[in-house]
């Protein structure tokens, strides 16, 4: 199921591209819902390619199941993990006192290290729906 809505008279939103079938994304997705006060993001499960929003930049699913991908509201730039996260903190009110703070130096390399970890272990850090949450096998 698509959560990602189009109405042509609203404002164009930024696009975050999540993993559908991982629990820890998904209850991600919930906490972003609930501080996106200004609704200016979309959230689209990565898995339905048909869903997609356009970017200028070209989308992969493999790399999207590795880390959570932002197609910004103008779709010119596309942003991966920590820079996706990055650029979001800039735009929901709770997060905006922590943005600058995710610019020193030191910063955006733990920040990438600690994301990619999370994003590794993503399956095994919340429990699975019914005890399924195997990584999809890569074909």
């Amino acid at each position: 199921m698509s959560t990602a809505t189009a109405d042509s008279t609203a404002a164009p939103k930024a696009v975050v591209l999540f993993d559908g079938d991982c629990a820890f994304c998904q209850r991600s997705v919930r906490i972003l819902k609930s501080l996106d006060w200004f609704r200016r993001f979309a959230m689209q499960n990565a898995r339905e390619e048909s869903n997609w929003p356009p970017a200028s930049e070209a989308l992969s699913l493999p790399k999207m199941l590795e880390e959570m991908h932002l197609v910004t509201p103008d779709r010119r730039h596309t942003y991966a993990g920590f820079r996706a996260f990055r650029w979001m903190a800039w735009r929901l009110p709770l997060t905006w006192p922590l943005a600058p703070f995710l610019y020193l130096p030191g910063v955006p390399w733990l920040g990438d290290r600690v994301y990619r970890w999370i994003a590794k272990n993503r399956y095994s850090l919340v429990p699975c729906h019914d005890g399924v949450c195997a990584v999809p096998t890569k074909k």
